[in-house]
Protein backbone atom coordinates (compact mmCIF):
# COMPACT_ATOMS: atom_id res chain seq x y z
CA UNK A 1 0.00 0.00 0.00
CA UNK A 2 1.47 3.34 -0.98
CA UNK A 3 1.24 6.10 1.77
CA UNK A 4 1.13 9.86 0.79
CA UNK A 5 2.57 12.25 2.13
CA UNK A 6 0.38 15.99 2.65
CA UNK A 7 1.49 18.93 1.36
CA UNK A 8 0.95 22.72 1.94
CA UNK A 9 -1.05 23.70 -1.12
CA UNK A 10 0.83 25.97 -2.67
CA UNK A 11 0.20 28.02 -6.24
CA UNK A 12 3.62 26.89 -7.27
CA UNK A 13 3.44 22.87 -5.94
CA UNK A 14 -0.37 22.46 -7.76
CA UNK A 15 0.41 24.27 -11.06
CA UNK A 16 0.66 20.71 -12.87
CA UNK A 17 -2.84 19.99 -12.12
CA UNK A 18 -4.41 23.39 -12.22
CA UNK A 19 -4.62 26.65 -9.82
CA UNK A 20 -4.79 27.40 -6.22
CA UNK A 21 -7.95 30.18 -5.62
CA UNK A 22 -7.74 32.59 -2.84
CA UNK A 23 -6.12 35.84 -2.71
CA UNK A 24 -2.82 35.82 -0.91
CA UNK A 25 -0.67 37.83 -2.09
CA UNK A 26 -2.86 39.33 -4.47
CA UNK A 27 -3.43 43.76 -4.73
CA UNK A 28 -8.10 44.39 -4.50
CA UNK A 29 -9.76 46.69 -6.31
CA UNK A 30 -11.54 48.88 -4.04
CA UNK A 31 -15.43 49.25 -5.40
CA UNK A 32 -19.23 49.58 -3.72
CA UNK A 33 -17.59 53.07 -3.13
CA UNK A 34 -14.53 52.01 -1.05
CA UNK A 35 -16.89 49.44 1.36
CA UNK A 36 -15.75 46.34 -0.82
CA UNK A 37 -13.09 44.73 -2.23
CA UNK A 38 -12.82 42.82 -5.48
CA UNK A 39 -10.11 40.50 -6.31
CA UNK A 40 -10.33 39.61 -9.91
CA UNK A 41 -9.46 36.59 -12.27
CA UNK A 42 -8.80 33.91 -9.75
CA UNK A 43 -9.53 30.99 -11.91
CA UNK A 44 -9.81 30.17 -15.36
CA UNK A 45 -13.10 28.52 -15.98
CA UNK A 46 -12.79 25.90 -18.67
CA UNK A 47 -16.44 24.24 -19.33
CA UNK A 48 -17.32 25.01 -23.03
CA UNK A 49 -15.87 21.81 -25.15
CA UNK A 50 -19.05 20.37 -26.68
CA UNK A 51 -21.36 23.36 -26.06
CA UNK A 52 -20.81 22.85 -22.27
CA UNK A 53 -21.92 25.79 -19.88
CA UNK A 54 -21.19 26.93 -16.56
CA UNK A 55 -23.36 25.71 -13.40
CA UNK A 56 -22.63 26.81 -10.44
CA UNK A 57 -23.53 24.44 -7.51
CA UNK A 58 -23.29 24.10 -3.52
CA UNK A 59 -21.68 20.50 -2.72
CA UNK A 60 -21.75 19.27 1.27
CA UNK A 61 -19.33 17.23 1.96
CA UNK A 62 -18.76 14.47 4.80
CA UNK A 63 -15.78 12.85 6.79
CA UNK A 64 -14.46 9.44 5.48
CA UNK A 65 -13.32 6.92 8.48
CA UNK A 66 -10.07 7.27 9.40
CA UNK A 67 -7.32 6.51 8.36
CA UNK A 68 -8.37 7.60 5.03
CA UNK A 69 -8.61 5.19 1.97
CA UNK A 70 -7.79 6.59 -1.45
CA UNK A 71 -9.65 4.34 -3.94
CA UNK A 72 -11.29 6.15 -6.50
CA UNK A 73 -10.11 8.99 -8.53
CA UNK A 74 -12.14 10.66 -11.43
CA UNK A 75 -11.57 13.42 -14.20
CA UNK A 76 -13.18 15.53 -16.38
CA UNK A 77 -12.12 15.62 -19.65
CA UNK A 78 -14.99 18.37 -21.09
CA UNK A 79 -14.60 21.09 -18.09
CA UNK A 80 -12.42 22.54 -15.20
CA UNK A 81 -13.99 21.88 -11.71
CA UNK A 82 -13.48 24.83 -8.79
CA UNK A 83 -13.90 23.96 -5.34
CA UNK A 84 -14.14 26.21 -2.56
CA UNK A 85 -15.21 26.07 0.89
CA UNK A 86 -17.94 28.12 2.34
CA UNK A 87 -17.09 27.17 6.32
CA UNK A 88 -13.37 28.19 6.45
CA UNK A 89 -12.09 24.66 7.73
CA UNK A 90 -8.80 22.95 6.48
CA UNK A 91 -9.61 20.19 3.65
CA UNK A 92 -7.36 17.81 1.90
CA UNK A 93 -6.93 17.24 -2.43
CA UNK A 94 -5.18 14.20 -3.64
CA UNK A 95 -4.32 14.18 -7.09
CA UNK A 96 -2.10 12.40 -9.84
CA UNK A 97 -1.16 12.94 -13.32
CA UNK A 98 -1.62 9.36 -14.42
CA UNK A 99 -3.85 6.36 -11.71
CA UNK A 100 -1.81 3.80 -12.77
CA UNK A 101 1.58 5.11 -11.15
CA UNK A 102 2.16 5.49 -7.88
CA UNK A 103 4.68 7.71 -7.84
CA UNK A 104 2.78 10.63 -9.63
CA UNK A 105 0.26 10.70 -7.07
CA UNK A 106 0.18 13.62 -4.35
CA UNK A 107 -1.58 14.67 -1.32
CA UNK A 108 -2.33 18.27 -0.32
CA UNK A 109 -3.67 20.04 2.74
CA UNK A 110 -5.70 23.40 2.11
CA UNK A 111 -6.33 26.14 4.44
CA UNK A 112 -10.38 26.88 4.58
CA UNK A 113 -9.43 30.15 2.29
CA UNK A 114 -8.11 27.91 -0.54
CA UNK A 115 -9.97 26.87 -3.29
CA UNK A 116 -8.53 24.76 -5.81
CA UNK A 117 -9.65 24.72 -9.86
CA UNK A 118 -8.68 21.54 -11.32
CA UNK A 119 -7.84 21.91 -14.76
CA UNK A 120 -9.60 19.99 -17.08
CA UNK A 121 -8.32 16.11 -17.73
CA UNK A 122 -7.17 16.36 -13.76
CA UNK A 123 -7.24 12.71 -11.84
CA UNK A 124 -8.03 13.88 -8.59
CA UNK A 125 -10.23 12.07 -5.63
CA UNK A 126 -13.66 13.07 -4.45
CA UNK A 127 -14.23 15.71 -1.95
CA UNK A 128 -11.98 15.03 1.20
CA UNK A 129 -12.87 17.21 4.43
CA UNK A 130 -11.81 17.10 7.68
CA UNK A 131 -15.20 18.45 9.53
CA UNK A 132 -18.65 16.76 8.86
CA UNK A 133 -21.24 18.49 6.59
CA UNK A 134 -18.35 20.61 4.89
CA UNK A 135 -20.19 22.88 2.62
CA UNK A 136 -18.16 23.81 -0.57
CA UNK A 137 -19.32 26.54 -3.80
CA UNK A 138 -18.52 24.90 -7.15
CA UNK A 139 -18.35 26.11 -10.02
CA UNK A 140 -17.58 23.29 -13.05
CA UNK A 141 -19.25 21.93 -16.60
CA UNK A 142 -23.02 21.03 -17.24
CA UNK A 143 -24.09 19.93 -20.75
CA UNK A 144 -23.99 17.04 -22.99
CA UNK A 145 -21.00 14.80 -23.69
CA UNK A 146 -19.34 12.11 -21.02
CA UNK A 147 -17.39 14.42 -18.27
CA UNK A 148 -16.00 11.77 -15.98
CA UNK A 149 -14.47 9.22 -15.95
CA UNK A 150 -13.56 6.76 -13.03
CA UNK A 151 -10.71 4.54 -12.01
CA UNK A 152 -10.60 2.34 -9.01
CA UNK A 153 -7.01 1.75 -8.01
CA UNK A 154 -6.00 -2.05 -7.50
CA UNK A 155 -4.32 -1.04 -4.62
CA UNK A 156 -5.41 0.97 -2.04
CA UNK A 157 -3.62 4.40 -1.33
CA UNK A 158 -3.70 6.27 2.04
CA UNK A 159 -3.02 9.10 3.79
CA UNK A 160 -0.33 9.88 6.24
CA UNK A 161 -1.75 11.48 9.32
CA UNK A 162 1.75 11.09 11.46
CA UNK A 163 2.52 13.57 13.92
CA UNK A 164 5.14 15.05 11.78
CA UNK A 165 2.68 15.20 8.98
CA UNK A 166 1.50 18.99 7.80
CA UNK A 167 -1.77 17.70 9.65
CA UNK A 168 0.46 16.72 12.33
CA UNK A 169 1.48 20.33 13.17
Amino acid sequence: MLTLSIERLTRKAFAPFGEVVDTDGLTPLPINEGFARRFNDLATIDVTAEGGQINISWFVASTRPAPIAIRLMERHPLGSQLFMPLNRKDWLIVVCTDPHIASTYRAFAATGYQGVNYARNCWHHPLLVLEDSSPFFVVDRKGGGDNLEEYWLEEMVQLDFAPDSILGK
